[in-house]
Parts: structure tokens; sequence; C-alpha cells
């Protein structure tokens, strides 16, 4: 089996990277965030805003989480729904940042994951990818460009989908989510050291692409994987 990890800050581009990487080696992308974000849309639901490990229990065993493929595109079903279009808002990003650091969240999020990569040939994008959820991937790449570059292209983002907010809001979270991400408690994001790190706050997708894929295809060959 192939296994692809990356990791990396709010609005690095992860996303955009694993979906290229998946269709240039034929690999299925699973974007870990999601499977939070479900997490946060089930507490936007319910009406509680601040995510404990108290009141986590009761929400996960109120929510039965999927991630199905649909026309190789992923989507996050919550309870038989598919919620896809609600996981970039920004009160269902903040929910699911916060969500990310409960022991039970992390228990289930593991337990979906880790399914997953014993099914397909994969590349895995997350914030403890490299760290815990595939110390052993094939390749590892941490993905970075500096925070205003970030705000940036998640306030372009939003505004294509129409959701309402400033760039401000938009930076001012990224700068919350980044300190939350890199000095919580559990599974902390961290650069390990054999990851092939990536700043791409000067380049663009498609140089970002091309980069990592040179990477991976000279490891993977390395490995006689390719």
């Amino acid at each position: 089996m192939i296994k692809i990890a990356v990791d990396g800050l709010t609005g690095s581009g992860k996303g955009t990277l694993s979906d290229g990487i998946a269709e240039r080696f034929n690999l299925r992308h699973l974007d870990t965030g999601a499977i939070f974000r479900g997490m946060g849309v089930s507490y936007l639901k319910s009406g509680i805003t601040e995510p404990t490990e108290e009141n986590v229990k009761e929400i996960l065993e109120k929510t039965n989480i999927s991630v199905v493929f649909e026309n190789d595109k992923q989507q996050i079903y919550l309870n038989g729904e598919n919620v896809t279009s609600s996981l970039r808002e920004e009160a269902v990003s903040k929910l699911a940042s916060k969500v990310s650091a409960l022991g039970l969240a992390r228990e289930k999020y593991l337990e979906i994951i880790r399914d997953f990569t014993n099914k397909y040939d994969c590349i895995i994008d997350g914030r403890d990818i490299t760290s815990i959820v595939m110390p052993d991937a094939d390749v590892k790449i941490y993905l970075t460009a500096n925070e205003t570059t970030r705000a940036e292209r998640r306030y372009k983002e939003n505004v294509e989908k129409n959701i309402a907010c400033t760039f401000e809001e938009v930076l001012a979270n990224i700068q919350e989510r980044d300190y939350r991400d890199t000095h919580r408690d559990i599974a902390p994001l961290i650069i390990v050291p054999d990851a092939f790190v990536v700043d791409n706050t000067n380049i663009n997708l498609n140089e970002t692409i091309e980069l990592c894929s040179n990477h991976i295809e000279k490891v993977l060959k390395e490995n006689g994987k390719l």
C-alpha cells in the first residue's frame, strides 16, 4: 500500500495539494479535517457552542459520521445527511478546532482514518498525520505559508462561496487556530524530522504540486513502490 501524509497550517493549501497528488498518483485523498468539521456541524445543530470533554460523549453518541466518495469526491454525511457544503463555514471551523483537542473525539477520528488507510492507496492531510496517524507513511510533507497569505487565500475562498466574513475576521481566526493547533496538549501540529517541508508563500498551486510530486516520485521509486 502507498501512504502519503501531509500536515500543515490552516490555509496552507493542504487539501488542494492532496487533490492534485491524488490525481497524479491515482490515490484516494482523505481530508481528515472534514471529520472534525462534521463533528463541529453536529455541535452547531445541537446548540452547544463550547465543546468540552464533558459534553463530547453526549454529542458523539448522537452522531454518525461517515466518509463517502461520490464521483471520486469526498463527502461527509452526518446521520445520513450530506453536510459537506457546510464544512467551511467559520462557525464550523472554530468548533472543529476545539473538538480536535478532545480525547474522545480523537479516538473516533483515528478509528475512521485507520480503517481507511487499510483499504486504499492514499494521501491523507491534516495536522497530526505525519506524527500520530501515519508515522509509517512512505512520504511525509509539511506545508506552510505566512499567515497573511493564508488569510488572503481563505478569504477569497469564502467570498467565492458567498460566506459572509471580513479579511480581518479570517486572519484572526487563522491566528487563533495556529496557536491552538500548535499548543494543544493532545497531538499538537509539529514538523517531524523526516518531513519534506514546503513553504508556498511565494509559489502558486501548480508549482507546489509539481515540487511535491517530484519528491514523492523519487521516494516511491527508491522504495520500489513506483
